[in-house]
């Protein structure tokens, strides 16, 4: 007869020590981790995001010296405000007198610089107004500066002349709309993607609370990698660590991206931990067991994977470019921080306060299929069955 021989999991002797203090002092653990999580969090309440300009080049190649020179002869010339007027004739007297009083407009709000230059193109039907800002072209000056040209300036002038049509670009612009248009539809992406995670963890799992915390905890690590984010590179407190001049902004692609990456690979971990926990559930019915012996048995394989990630990500801060540098310090941040605070402490001691009701299940989702593939938990007064060996 050839049996199969059941041998204890192996088990982490470092997290296993941990795990044993953390489910000694629950509440303690709880409130302490997610404390240290929602105070490096705070700083992403003064997130400012800026499209990536020549300040995140390296600024000591002789192209960007002299770009800064330049920069500080004429200010705002390097990247200077697009203002395009399309008409039937750009050079009519209509057109041109308002123009001129365009310039002066410009030029007496004290936020916009000469030279504002004219290009017309060969059939007169359009035209292309350079008009430096104030500031650096990504500060807030050059913000202010582009809101007195859209809102006052424009309509003021060339606005006023009928069947003129008026648009404003530029690096300012490009920013500022970037912005707007990420911050009317982040909201969306953010829910699609939290609510097909609560969805797909409420089929797998049985439990109306597993999805809950999951997502709760999961935004926690993500806030907290934006809030070191903020700190190190939008306010420079991390310049001389990692060699770099702060631009005072993050990256207007980075947030979107490092909560998509980020929800995914927390996601991957927590699922890889439950189902571990959920399995020794199932044959014991016991929640304070399963979730030391869950975790205790993953800790070492989740680790390993978590140290694996974090150096592959830091390689990114030996980049020149400082948009690569937030992309990669904000995913090892995070990773690091969702293997270690979230999933040895914080996860285990959540669920041991909750208790049975980690697996709450209403009756009227009853209906949800039954995926999991472990015995099921023992009726009270019944011991947990045991494997049967295999001849």
């Amino acid at each position: 007869m050839l049996g199969r021989l059941q041998r204890p999991a192996e088990q982490s002797r470092f997290w296993t020590a941990i795990l044993d203090r953390t489910l000694a002092r629950p509440a303690l653990t709880a409130a302490v981790s997610a404390g240290v999580l929602v105070v490096l969090a705070l700083p992403v309440l003064r997130l400012h995001t800026a499209e990536p300009g020549v300040s995140d080049l390296p600024q000591n190649t002789t192209a960007l010296q002299t770009y800064n020179r330049i920069q500080q002869v004429f200010p705002g010339g390097p990247a200077p405000a697009l203002v395009v007027v399309e008409a039937r004739e750009v050079t009519s007297p209509a057109i041109v007198a308002a123009g001129q009083a365009f310039q002066r407009a410009a030029l007496a709000s004290g936020q916009m610089n000469q030279p504002i230059t004219f290009i017309v193109n060969p059939a007169h039907t359009a035209a292309i107004i350079q008009v430096p800002l104030a500031g650096t072209g990504e500060d807030q000056a050059s913000v202010n500066a582009l809101a007195t040209l859209r809102d006052t300036v424009v309509p003021a002038t060339l606005g006023k002349v009928p069947g003129v049509t008026v648009a404003v670009g530029g690096l300012t612009a490009s920013t500022v709309d970037f912005n707007a248009l990420m911050g009317q539809r982040s909201g969306w992406i953010f829910a699609f993607v939290l609510l097909l995670a609560f969805v797909l963890l409420l089929i797998s799992f049985r439990s109306l609370v597993i999805p809950v915390t999951s997502v709760v905890l999961n935004l926690l690590s993500v806030g907290a990698a934006y809030g070191v984010i903020v700190a190190l590179f939008q306010w420079g407190w991390g310049q001389s660590l990692f060699g770099f001049t702060s631009t005072h902004a993050i990256a207007s692609w980075l947030p979107l991206f490092l909560f998509l990456v980020l929800f995914g690979l927390s996601m991957d971990y927590h699922v890889f931990i439950l189902s571990r926990i959920r399995e020794s559930y199932d044959r014991t019915g016991q929640t304070d067991q399963a979730v030391a012996h869950g975790i205790k048995i993953s800790a070492g394989v989740v680790t390993a994977a978590a140290v694996i990630m974090v150096f592959v990500f830091l390689t990114f801060e030996t980049m020149s470019m400082v948009q690569l540098k937030e992309m990669g310090v904000g995913l090892a941040v995070a990773v690091l921080l969702d293997a270690t605070i979230v999933r040895a402490m914080l996860l285990p001691a959540t669920m041991k306060l909750l208790g049975p009701r980690n697996w709450y299940l209403p009756r009227w989702l009853q209906w949800l299929p039954q995926i999991s593939s472990s015995t099921p938990p023992p009726t009270a007064g019944q011991p947990p069955k045991q494997p049967v060996a295999v001849a």
